[in-house]
């Protein structure tokens, strides 16, 4: 290979990483405290908003009050577009076996994912959490236990956000996505274009998360079932 060739391929390279970095910068929303992550931040945030036609929705976060964000789980994406529509770094609590999996777990780590033990082991991550929680940062549980579609919905919440919110003293943020094009994948919904909707609950304070109709309600309010859970206008 002549030298020419070796320049014109290094050039090329280098202009592709100068792109990726400069792009990923010009859109980076929330300082993940690595300049990497950051970038990440940009491209995810240009992903949903644009190819997603999530566009400028975002999640209003009050300032100095602690709480947990739980949302629905309709497929892979959804982590991507909380990201994209809030201003502050998410730590997601995830299934240890998809916290684990080849090449994903270094994404996870850097991203401050908290890995859950479905096991039953589930006390580390929750002490992890709740050191998240006091030193000010945002956790996010996925509290349906897992992604559904709507044709196979998940029909009540895991107790493991009430647990964390009443040890946290932590009030609960319940976010719903709409407009997944394939719910209940992995893979398609990756491609395949969605038009996203994200409604937004007011906050339910930890000492309202025990009551017997809680559970109850949040799950018919994440499954679209109801409104009345106190959507904001």
């Amino acid at each position: 290979m002549n030298l020419g060739i070796i320049s014109l391929i290094t050039l090329i390279v280098f202009t592709i990483l100068l792109l990726i970095v400069l792009v990923g910068h010009k859109h980076n929303g929330a300082n993940w405290g690595h300049p990497a992550t950051n970038i990440l931040d940009g491209w995810i945030r240009l992903y949903c908003k644009r190819f997603h036609r999530q566009g400028n929705q975002t999640i209003e976060i009050p300032e100095g009050a602690p709480l947990i964000l739980a949302a629905n789980h309709l497929s892979a994406i959804d982590p991507f577009l909380l990201i994209a529509a809030t201003d502050r770094p998410i730590r997601f609590m995830i299934a240890k076996e998809e916290y684990d999996k080849p090449i994903l777990k270094y994404m996870f780590r850097a991203a401050g994912c908290i890995p859950v033990d479905r096991g039953g082991r589930v006390e580390g991550a929750f002490r992890t959490a709740l050191r998240a929680i006091k030193a000010g940062e945002l956790v996010a549980l996925f509290p349906q236990g897992g992604i559904h579609s709507e044709a196979t919905p998940r029909k009540i919440i895991k107790p493991g956000i009430i647990k964390l919110s009443e040890l946290s003293q932590c009030s609960i943020l319940p976010v719903r996505i709409r407009g997944i094009s394939a719910p209940g994948t992995m893979v398609k919904c990756l491609y395949r274009r969605s038009r996203i909707e994200i409604d937004v609950a007011k906050l339910v304070p930890y000492n309202e998360v025990s009551s017997s109709e809680f559970r109850t309600e949040i799950s018919r309010w994440l499954l679209n079932e109801q409104i009345e859970l106190g959507c904001p206008n």
